[in-house]
Order: structure tokens, then C-alpha cells, then sequence
């Protein structure tokens, strides 16, 4: 996997002129685009569109120090409008294209290049199960990407649970595992956005269909789960089991993940203060 990373920075590399959208780069790379965007995100530690955008600018920055015009470097790197350019150059790199020109600041952005790194051998268990088709049902909100500490609006949505909601959870609840479970879908990753945001889900999984107007439902069909036991300091053991499962387990598994909610759930310790029990699901199926 890793070869084929490099590969497509290489791919990347060649194309930063052209109209380089994320699904030709994931069919070069021989993945789904979903799949792609996943294992580059956990391995780089930033979204394939930001990567691509800062490559853009950085590139345009060299091209700005050689001469070129404001104009011409805006449209070779796709912007619509100076303006647009302006904007976006500035906001990665904190002084505008004249000043480049008038100045000879810069700032850069190297192109990245993806190594073997030996971890201290230390595996990871996991179990795969096939699952029939169910329906997540809870309560839902946009929330901030956060893959770090403790997600206030989260723990928000948690808090604003009515009792009523919990009493038709509960009664929907009739599939493994029977615990209130934690769903994310829908992340978004946008060039001009510093942040993704995604759709939180705290619900339970059920086989019904009937659900009233104060849940919400969201079919999920029949496939492979690889399922990751953990169990440690809460909720940082949970985020790291998240992010070994995407930038270690997933390039070497022979699985890849596909476009469905991936989901969790905790038992805290009753003994141990902020510890806690936790399985990460996340949707696969063979390459």
C-alpha cells in the first residue's frame, strides 16, 4: 500500500495544472474513492484535498518568485478569479501574491513521500463478522471533526437526550451489540474549509422499521465488519485504536472499507476513573 501511495503523490505531482479531482486520483490508485481518502487521511494526518491544495499553492508560490504573473499563476492552478486566488493564498500561507513579487517572501509545502516505519511490533486484535441489514436509530448533528481530547459537541448531543427518546431507543434496540452506540457518516473534506465536519449518530441498531419523528433512522445493508477490542484510558485508547486501524491494520488487511457508518461503543470502568472498555466497527469488505 504504501508503494502505491508514492505512486500517486508521483501521479498527483504530474497533474497539479490539470483538473485533478479526488475520483480520478482514487481510480489511478485502483481503491474506492471513499477507501482512498480514508487510509491518505489517517497516513498523512491531513485530508487528500488539503494536501492537494497546498501542493497547488505551494508550486504557485515558486511561480510567483520566478516572475509569473498574478493572473497567469491564479488560472494555471484552476482558480476562477484572482480574488479567489487571493483569498485562498493568503489564507494558507498568511501574505498576498504581491508580496511575493514585491518582496520575495515565500512559504512551501514539500511533496510528501510515504516510508516503512517499524512500530515496536505491538499487534492488534480484531475479529470479522458478516452482519445482516439493520437500521441505526438515535439522535443526530453536524459536529466538528475532532480526533483528539473529548468532543464537547458531542457530548452536547449526549446531553440533550430526553427521556422519551431513551425509552424508544431501548425498545428498538434487538441486535448485537446491545449497547448505545456512537456512529459517524457523511465527513466532508473541502478545499477551502481548515475543517472537516461529519454526522454523529448516538443511537442503538435494530432489525424495525417503525420509528417515530423524535429519532432518527438510517439503513445500513448487510456486510463485513472488522471489529477492534480496546480497552485503556478514555477516550485516548479509543482514538488510537480509530487511527492504528486506518494507518496500519487497513493498508496491509486485504480489506478495504466501504461507504457505510462506521461505529462504537464504551463501557466506562466503575472502578477505574476516565477507563474504559471500547469496540470500534468499521464496515469492509475483500479487495
Amino acid at each position: 500500500m504504501l508503494n502505491e501511495l508514492n505512486h500517486v503523490i508521483d501521479y498527483i505531482e504530474e497533474h497539479l495544472t490539470d483538473d485533478l479531482s479526488l475520483e480520478k486520483i482514487s481510480e489511478y490508485a485502483g481503491v474506492s474513492d471513499y477507501h482512498f481518502r480514508k487510509i491518505f487521511f489517517y497516513i498523512a494526518g491531513l485530508p487528500l484535498s488539503e494536501y492537494i491544495k497546498n501542493r497547488k499553492l505551494s508550486e504557485a508560490n515558486k511561480d510567483l518568485l520566478n516572475g509569473e504573473k498574478v493572473t497567469d499563476v491564479a488560472l494555471k492552478y484552476g482558480y476562477q478569479s484572482m480574488d479567489g486566488f487571493t483569498r485562498a493564498f493568503k489564507k494558507w500561507s498568511g501574505f498576498l501574491p504581491s508580496d511575493v513579487i514585491k518582496k520575495g517572501i515565500s512559504k512551501s509545502f514539500p511533496k510528501l513521500s510515504f516510508i516503512i516505519t517499524v512500530k515496536g511490533g505491538i499487534s492488534m486484535e480484531f475479529r470479522i463478522e458478516d452482519k445482516p441489514a439493520f437500521n441505526l436509530v438515535g439522535v443526530s448533528k453536524r459536529v466538528p471533526m475532532q480526533f483528539e481530547g473529548v468532543n464537547m459537541e458531542i457530548v452536547k448531543l449526549a446531553e440533550s437526550i430526553t427521556d422519551e427518546q431513551k425509552a424508544e431507543m431501548h425498545s428498538l434496540q434487538n441486535m448485537e451489540p446491545y449497547e448505545i452506540v456512537n456512529a459517524s457518516y457523511d465527513a466532508d473534506f473541502n478545499f477551502l474549509k481548515e475543517e472537516g465536519y461529519l454526522t454523529h449518530l448516538i443511537g442503538v441498531l435494530t432489525t424495525k422499521d417503525e420509528v417515530s419523528d423524535q429519532l432518527v433512522k438510517v439503513p445500513v445493508q448487510a456486510c463485513t465488519w472488522a471489529i477492534f477490542p480496546n480497552e485503556g484510558p478514555f477516550p485516548s485508547t479509543l482514538q488510537q485504536t480509530m487511527a492504528k486501524v486506518y494507518s496500519e491494520w487497513l493498508p496491509s488487511s486485504g480489506y478495504e472499507v466501504i461507504n457505510i457508518p462506521s461505529f462504537s461503543f464504551t463501557k466506562m470502568d466503575k472502578y477505574k476513573k476516565d477507563y474504559a472498555y471500547s469496540e470500534v466497527w468499521i464496515p469492509v469488505r475483500k479487495k
